[in-house]
């Protein structure tokens, strides 16, 4: 299993951007996928939500209204948009999912990509 964050940079506040996550080597289709987010000396938050063929999302409060989670299974990449940037959405941005054995699972991340907002 492998995901890939890309996307992160600067961005001034009030901005926007859009992150990626590239999956691979498991069943990207069938499988939920979360976003995180830690700021440095924080603990991790968990953002967004989406869950396959429905595709439902949800979100933190923190984020409610100026983020949307959405993916492409034929790319096997999760997106995720934000608007309105501010300040205190400084993190690292860390895609995750979780699979499934016979009896157990694993949880599984990416190596993170920083957002820095700030003017």
């Amino acid at each position: 299993v492998q995901l890939v964050e890309s996307g992160g940079t600067l961005v001034q506040p009030g901005g926007s951007l859009r992150l990626s996550c590239a999956a691979s080597g498991f069943t990207f289709s069938s499988s939920a996928m979360k976003w995180y987010r830690q700021p440095l000396g924080k603990e991790r938050e968990l953002v967004e939500t989406n869950t396959p063929t429905t595709h439902v999302t949800t979100n933190a409060d923190s984020v409610k209204c100026r983020s949307t989670v959405s993916r492409d299974d034929s790319k096997s990449t999760l997106y995720l948009q934000m608007n309105s940037l501010k300040a205190e959405d400084t993190a690292v941005y860390y895609c995750s999912t979780r699979v499934w054995g016979a009896l157990t699972y694993n949880d599984y991340w990416g190596q993170g990509t920083q957002v820095t907002v700030s003017s």
